[in-house]
């Protein structure tokens, strides 16, 4: 697995979408936080295009990514939005041309997609990280997740480190034990979405880290059930749970018709017997962690640690 070069100030990001349509109003602001983290930026057609739901048509999107990947004078690419459409763009996408240069990709959520492509079949390491248009701009944007984000992107070589909550936000443990592996996965929606497909996600040996956003907790259910029924809960060796934010019942006024998240965990993720931690602070969620996807890591649910191995 290779590691793309770290960036530093003065680098080029390319600011790109995979998916939905960034608002007009919004896409000011975001160029402005990247360039206050001291980086140029290269706006891509996409923040500023809207076909429908999806930021362009599948081709432009496509294009967008494969020419900032190709572009030398780009050194580092960040989706400015999640959403939908990025899975539509998967067979567009010069892989071996994107694989012979490896560059800094961060986002997350629909950007999964791009993940567990990049991770798998171009073989360098990835970012999960939160994104200009739907973190960089809040104001609740606080010290930790700015500095996981930065550290991260800019020292990608970093080795032996922790990724620790935030303050105040302890881990949790579903089931004890140790694991060691890469460190793989993303939103619970394009992980499932990958399944049957040639772009389906591979656990075998390695973490699972899984999050979402807005699923009633029977959708949940169901995308567990479909990753547990394809082997891919077995085939990880562990497993990480981050946020899931508003997952919650259908019916609310009616809580016996429905099963707490926690309860669906128990059923369908302790029976496979694999370590987990859960309550990571990553996902839709401030403050969140930015991950290294494609990276080894271990974690111990005794110490209640996760460490970046390489």
């Amino acid at each position: 697995m290779r590691i793309p070069k770290s960036l530093k100030k003065g680098d080029t990001i390319g600011l790109v979408s995979a998916s939905s349509p960034t608002p007009s109003e919004v896409l000011p602001r975001a160029i402005k936080a990247i360039e206050d983290l001291g980086f140029n930026v290269v706006v891509g057609e996409t923040c500023k295009e809207r076909h429908g739901y999806l930021a362009g048509k599948d081709d432009l999107r496509a294009q967008e990514i494969n020419e900032m990947f190709r572009n030398p004078e780009i050194d580092g690419i960040f989706c400015i939005r999640g959403g939908y459409g990025a899975q539509r763009i998967l067979p567009l996408l010069d892989l071996e041309m994107i694989k012979e240069n490896p560059k800094v990709f961060a986002g997350y959520s629909d950007v999964t997609a791009l993940h567990i492509v990049f991770n798998q079949l171009c073989h360098f390491v990835t970012f999960h990280s939160p994104m200009p248009s739907t973190e960089f701009i809040k104001d609740e944007m606080d010290d930790y997740t700015w500095n996981s984000f930065l550290t991260s992107v800019m020292d990608t070589e970093r080795t032996d480190y922790f990724l620790e909550n935030a303050p105040g936000n302890p881990v949790k443990v579903l089931v004890p034990g140790e694991a060691t592996g890469e460190l793989v996965g993303g939103n619970l929606t394009l992980v499932a979405s990958s399944l049957g497909t040639p772009y389906e996600i591979d656990t075998k040996g390695k973490i699972l880290f899984l999050e979402d956003i807005d699923e009633y907790e029977r959708s949940v259910d169901r995308m567990l059930t479909q990753l547990k029924l394809a082997g891919k809960l077995d085939d990880a060796v562990g497993i990480l749970l981050g946020a899931w934010t508003n997952c919650g019942p259908q019916n609310p006024d009616k809580p016996e018709q429905s099963l707490r998240l926690h309860t669906i965990f128990e059923e369908i993720l302790v029976p496979t017997g694999k370590p987990i931690l859960m309550d990571i602070t990553c996902g839709h969620v401030l403050p969140t962690m930015t991950l290294p996807l494609g990276k080894k890591i271990s974690f111990n649910t005794e110490l209640r640690m996760i460490k970046v191995m390489g």
